[in-house]
């Protein structure tokens, strides 16, 4: 009996020591996109900050591919001890994962131990700048001289589901043009090929700040930090859908709690800082703090809702 509750209390007592040891070498950063990419910018960012704070290394890894899958299959195997991590774009990534995919690698649902949200983004409607369209309704009254209501294009899915879910409520039948490539998305729509773009801000901010776009209505459920003038379609009365894209930490299921406290702690401190707020704010991101419990249940509800706008958008799966 002595030597079980010795055996019990060891393991008691180890849990605090692990978490106060930790970590114990260098932490790996998993990175779903290739190095120089927007979300790479963002992993190193993060990346070099944790290092400072947790005294040890910080590599980041990127394993592109799969519209980020490979590297989440890579988390997925990693031992869950808190020294393998994955900044990422989780809403796509994590929660919507399953209904963009016909198979996956890993369980989204029993895989993976959210940490804390760290960044939100929005995405906008783009029209040509210089086209005589300044609002929304002025775009609708446009599109409705074309045939079918015309075009519109983006070249992701995120961009599909926000177009498709302003068309619902605006009583449009504007047509899908799909791009593989923003520039030429851009370019089609400044030669009148579409009438509008779907796309996030922060490349919206790049093409305003060369005045080749105008920006018209955010989706998201708030106004972007990018564009605190531009309202929300919700505002202007068309649907109370958010489409909101939002960056998180995620560890290897299994990871001890008091590790990913100490992690969601540690990078809840660096999204609070004044410098990242400010290099949010240059890449249209607005800080998004959070909790382990929190992110958890915005991945499981972000699921509900992300599986009803991959339907309405008819977007197949790959």
């Amino acid at each position: 009996m002595n030597r079980i509750f010795a055996a019990l209390l060891a393991i008691i007592v180890s849990v605090p020591v692990l978490a106060q040891d930790f970590p114990t070498r260098e932490i790996r950063s998993i990175c779903n996109f290739a190095p120089g990419s927007g979300a790479d910018i963002v992993v190193r960012f993060y990346s070099d900050k944790l290092a400072k704070l947790a005294g040890k290394p910080v590599i980041v890894e990127n394993k592109p591919g799969a519209n980020g899958a490979i590297a989440t299959a890579d988390l997925a195997r990693s031992k869950p001890d808190g020294h393998s991590i994955m900044i990422t774009p989780a809403s796509s990534t994590i929660a919507a994962a399953p209904y963009l995919f016909k198979s996956l690698p890993f369980d989204t649902t029993k895989d993976f131990q959210a940490v804390t949200t760290i960044a939100s983004l929005s995405f906008v409607i783009l029209v040509d700048a210089a086209k005589p369209i300044k609002d929304v309704k002025e775009l609708i009254a446009h599109l409705k001289t074309r045939p079918n209501d015309g075009f519109y294009g983006t070249s992701n899915n995120t961009g599909v589901i926000a177009a498709e879910l302003f068309k619902q409520a605006a009583g449009l039948k504007t047509t899908y043009a799909p791009y593989k490539a923003n520039a030429q998305a851009l370019t089609d729509l400044l030669q009148g090929t579409v009438d509008f773009l779907s796309y996030d801000a922060t490349w919206a901010a790049g093409q305003v700040k060369g005045g080749r776009v105008r920006v018209l209505a955010a989706t998201a459920a708030k106004r972007s930090v990018a564009f605190p003038d531009v309202p929300t379609l919700g505002e202007l009365g068309y649907g109370k859908n958010d489409v909101t894209p939002w960056w998180g930490v995620v560890v290897p299921a299994g990871t001890p709690r008091p590790i990913v406290e100490r992690l969601a702690g540690w990078f809840n401190q660096i999204t609070n800082e004044e410098d990242t707020k400010q290099f949010l704010a240059r890449a249209a991101f607005d800080p998004f703090p959070g909790s382990p419990d929190q992110m958890a249940a915005l991945i499981k509800s972000d699921a509900a809702r992300w599986k009803g706008y991959v339907e309405l958008a008819k977007i197949e799966p790959q």
